[in-house]
């Protein structure tokens, strides 16, 4: 006999993987990751698909709210018997450790969570349990990253295609409606922030010599590039700046500004970069 929740379930991980996290149905457009823990009870892996929420750094949250069921899902169970779990975000698959939060800084981190979408605290009301939050803190290993790509040039493609994605997101959340920045949007813009600042850094100290010595007919369009993400990470530090307030008003033509440099540098990146990276 099937089981509906598990035939769902599966779904939902095999669209996520054959197009790289993009899904549809209840999840389209939404921050989607696949979970993989291991048993409490069999000690085999289970995958499933769940929302996160950015947290800045190293690690993303989980809400084990399982829709206001009375009992904790499987997933939450797993992570608590062995915290070492495999996440995949549809471009990047890696380890993470599994932290419970507790106290105040559970508390926080719901209380953003509830702040960014209000059904959260409908979940909660459903239920005499707390729901719990779990940080998933990625374990850093030595060597590139693991993404679930073919080619170098399939791997810049997909990882521009997540902050396209994150970008949207970000821009339909700050043009809500609301009036004010709330503290989970600011983690969001923040963590956008970040991870652009690592990625220009990486291609800044490693893409870019890699191709510029193989291919020296390269070398106006690097030096372009190189100028972009001086001009980006202006952008990015005077959105950080603006980012301290609360005014919706002033965060939302930094965003603008940002996305308009970002997109013509990516699709500028990709038409001259791409073909070198799949001849090396």
């Amino acid at each position: 006999m099937t089981n509906p929740i598990q035939d769902f379930n599966q779904r939902i991980i095999d669209e996520f993987r054959a197009h790289h996290g993009r899904v549809g149905g209840p999840f389209e457009g939404g921050r989607l990751i696949l979970l993989t823990t291991t048993g409490a009870r069999t000690g085999t892996p289970h995958t499933t698909p769940v929302g996160y929420l950015p947290d800045g750094g190293d690690r993303i949250l989980v809400i084990a709210s399982a829709g206001g069921s009375p009992r904790h899902p499987d997933w939450y169970r797993n992570l608590v018997a062995h915290p070492q779990v495999t996440v995949e975000s549809g471009v990047f698959t890696y380890e993470a450790k599994a932290v419970v939060l507790a106290g105040e800084e559970r508390d926080r981190a719901f209380a953003r969570a509830v702040e960014s979408d209000r059904g959260w605290s409908a979940y909660q009301e459903k239920t005499d349990r707390v729901l719990p939050v779990v940080a998933l803190h990625e374990i850093t290993r030595p060597g590139p990253p693991n993404i679930n790509a073919s080619s170098p040039g399939e791997a810049i493609r997909l990882v521009h295609d997540a902050f396209r994605r994150e970008l949207t997101l970000i821009r339909k959340e700050l043009f809500s409606g609301t009036s004010t920045l709330g503290a989970q949007l600011r983690v969001n813009c923040l963590t956008f922030c970040q991870g652009l600042h690592n990625h220009h850094t990486g291609e800044d100290v490693a893409m870019f010599p890699f191709l510029a010595d193989r291919h020296p007919e390269a070398a106006p369009a690097i030096d372009r590039l190189r100028i972009e993400h001086e001009r980006i990470a202006t952008l990015v530090e005077e959105l950080r700046q603006t980012l301290s307030g609360t005014d919706l008003d002033a965060v939302r033509p930094e965003v603008d500004r940002l996305t308009t440099e970002l997109e013509a540098h990516l699709t500028y990146e990709e038409e001259q970069l791409i073909p070198l990276l799949d001849r090396a």
